[in-house]
C-alpha cells in the first residue's frame, strides 16, 4: 500500500481538471499542463479533490508501483498551474556575470567565451546581482534547467567559486599551505 498514493489531492480554486480518455488536462491561472495516464491508474474526481487508485491492487505489481508516482505527478501539475515552481542559484567568482537575453541566459564564467543556456518554452529566467532564478509551471523542467545552469561551472572546493543552488552548502577544503603548517 502506498502511503503517498492514498492521500487525496486538494484542488485549489481557479484550477480545472479534466480527464480526456487517458490524457489528464490541468488548467489554472499560470497555464495548462497535459499528462498521459497509465491505464492501470484510476482517477476519482469529486468536489474539490482527486483520489488516485489502482485498478487491480493485488494482482498487478507495476500498478502499485505507479500509484504513488502518479499521485505525486498530478499533485505537482496542480501546484504548477496554480502557484508555479522556482529554483534559485547563486554564483561567485572574479568577473562572473549573468544576463537574460530574450528567452536565453548568457553566462560569463571566466572562460574565453560566454556560455549560453537556451530557455525552453515555459521557463523564465531572472537575474539579480549574483542570483539566478529559474521559474516555470513544470517542476521537472525547472529542476532540469537549473541543473544545466549549474553544470556550466560547478562550485570548486578551494575558493568556492562557481554556480551552486542557493540552499546548497559547499564545504571548503584546506589548501596546500594550510595542510603543511598544520602538520
Amino acid at each position: 500500500m502506498s502511503r503517498i498514493g492514498k492521500k487525496p489531492i486538494q484542488i485549489p480554486s481557479g484550477v480545472e481538471i479534466k480527464l480526456d480518455g487517458s490524457v489528464l488536462k490541468v488548467k489554472g491561472p499560470k497555464g495548462e499542463l497535459n499528462r498521459e495516464i497509465d491505464p492501470r491508474i484510476v482517477l476519482q474526481m469529486a468536489d474539490q479533490t482527486v483520489k488516485v487508485t489502482v485498478k487491480n491492487k493485488m494482482g498487478d505489481k507495476r500498478g502499485s508501483i505507479l500509484w504513488g508516482l502518479y499521485r505525486s505527478l498530478i499533485n505537482n501539475m496542480i501546484k504548477g498551474v496554480s502557484t508555479g515552481f522556482e529554483k534559485a542559484l547563486t554564483f561567485q567568482g572574479v568577473g562572473y556575470r549573468a544576463a537574460v537575453k530574450g528567452n536565453d541566459l548568457e553566462l560569463n564564467l571566466g572562460f574565453s567565451h560566454p556560455k549560453e543556456v537556451k530557455g525552453p518554452p515555459g521557463i523564465q529566467f531572472k537575474v539579480e546581482k549574483n542570483k539566478i532564478t529559474v521559474a516555470g509551471i513544470e517542476k521537472d523542467l525547472v529542476g532540469q534547467v537549473a541543473a544545466e545552469i549549474k553544470k556550466q561551472r560547478p562550485p570548486e572546493p578551494y575558493r568556492g567559486s562557481g554556480i551552486k543552488y542557493e540552499s546548497e552548502v559547499i564545504i571548503k577544503k584546506a589548501g596546500k599551505k594550510a595542510a603543511t603548517t598544520a602538520g
